[in-house]
């Protein structure tokens, strides 16, 4: 899937697909080791006046340019924001079935999945980051921010959020009345969750006592926020992104 890259300072304004502008990250690449591998996240601070923090689970290309500029365009908004990095330094796969094998390879051990997101979350906070986080994720990151909710095992989480992304809750799992607030932002046309799912997942939440927001964006397809490629839907990328701007200044 192709990116197109845009000054964060002119996304943040206006969420348009425009013709490919180089992007310039105003943050520092972070390399860092959770069990003896070698990861490479990236930081980039809210300022002196921070108003908490942001951790980003990127899709399932791994992180790259698209995460970065999110950071970027929520550190405008004065917050600390680490992008994290679940596959591993230098392995950022290309093809279909890479990407497949990647993710596969975290669905199938969650343990791992949680071990490497909330080492993220420890080297985001040693970089400075504030204590106070929402965990945030895009398509195969969403799915893990809403692992990491079920899991209960990550401190000072404000909320959480998911662009996007899987939404199955695993046999043995479940939330508590304890999880913190969740977002989630969804296309209509969504032809990988299903709008089933969106229902299954706010039926259980409701169980559960969660407070949560559901976003259902008529004719966006999955993808639907990621600049310039073929799933672009620009009207749902800017009203969900607003949306999510609003959930921020709340929870944090």
């Amino acid at each position: 899937m192709k990116k197109i890259l845009l000054p964060a300072s002119a996304l943040s304004s206006l969420l348009i697909a425009l013709p490919s502008i180089a992007f310039s990250p105003a943050g520092e690449e972070v390399t860092y080791r959770i069990e003896g591998e070698t990861f490479e996240g990236y930081f980039v601070s809210g300022g002196d006046s921070t108003q908490g923090s942001v951790m980003i689970v990127h899709d399932w290309d791994g992180l790259d340019d698209y995460e970065r500029q999110r950071a970027d365009m929520i550190a405008e908004k004065g917050y600390d924001v680490f992008a994290v990095d679940l596959y591993g330094q230098g392995n950022r796969p290309q093809s279909v079935e890479d990407k497949r094998a990647a993710t596969n390879r975290l669905y199938q051990d969650r343990e791992r999945m949680r071990t490497l997101t909330l080492g993220g979350l420890d080297q985001a906070r040693a970089q400075g980051a504030a204590e106070q986080t929402i965990i945030m994720g895009y398509c195969f990151g969403g799915a893990v921010a809403l692992e990491i909710a079920r899991s209960g095992e990550a401190d000072n989480i404000a909320a959480y959020a998911s662009f996007h992304g899987g939404l199955e809750t695993p046999e043995g799992q479940a939330y508590s009345s304890e999880t913190a607030p969740i977002f989630i932002a969804h296309g209509g046309a969504d032809s990988a969750v299903s709008l089933e799912d969106v229902a299954t997942l706010a039926k259980t939440l409701e169980a559960a006592e969660v407070t949560y927001e559901i976003g259902i964006y008529s004719g966006a397809p999955h993808a639907f926020s990621v600049f310039g490629s073929d799933a672009y839907h620009e009207r749902a990328d800017q009203r969900s992104w607003q949306a999510f701007n609003v959930w921020l200044e709340e929870m944090l």
